[in-house]
């Protein structure tokens, strides 16, 4: 973090936060559909609990902000009172670096929407190995294992990738953005 710029670390920081709040709210959604589908009802929105790693990466551009903004939500969410405690931080950890690894590819100089996907899809590949050990998965046939790790990749691209972008250039849109790189990028595209 030797070269980030103090509104940087605010920004990343401010995100996490918001999307702790946010991760807490789709909590019910998601017990909700796992009563309706089983577990794979939690795979279906699965992709909401990485969004901030990519809104984050796609704004600042940054090495480790994925990371960072992910493991900051899961602090704060378990502050928040998540009952799954300070396991939940771990868990952070690990989707940040799944989402993080897809930047890394790039050797952290592309951002379009198929990166951003990817980094979804990372976060989700992560999540799901450390979920079958912790949570038991083993237990199911290995049809329905796949169908959850299929159904929560295509939620990590969709509504990590997907909805994290649009979020994230609305912003840029309002110009709160404009200092950083994802501001720079859309000014240099309304200028072409």
């Amino acid at each position: 973090m030797h070269n980030w710029k103090l509104k940087e670390i605010v920004v990343m920081s401010v995100l996490s936060v918001v999307f702790a709040v946010v991760y807490l709210a789709f909590l019910p959604v998601g017990k909700l559909l796992a009563g309706l589908f089983g577990p794979i009802g939690y795979d279906l929105i699965f992709g909401i609990w990485f969004i901030v790693s990519i809104v984050a990466a796609y704004i600042i551009r940054k090495k480790g902000a994925a990371f960072l903004s992910e493991t900051i939500a899961a602090t704060v969410e378990m502050l928040l009172g998540n009952a799954m405690g300070p396991i939940l931080i771990l868990t952070g950890i690990i989707q940040g670096l799944g989402a993080e690894a897809a930047f890394a590819v790039t050797r952290y100089k592309s951002y379009n929407l198929a990166v951003l996907m990817l980094a979804g899809v990372g976060a989700a590949v992560f999540s799901f190995v450390w979920g079958y050990f912790r949570s038991g998965y083993a237990v199911f046939g290995t049809g329905y294992i796949l169908s959850m790790l299929v159904v929560r990749m295509i939620s990590g691209a969709l509504i990590s990738g997907v909805l994290g972008k649009a979020i994230s250039d609305a912003l840029a849109k309002t110009g709160v953005l404009t200092g950083f790189a994802l501001g720079k990028e859309q000014r240099r595209k309304k200028a072409a």
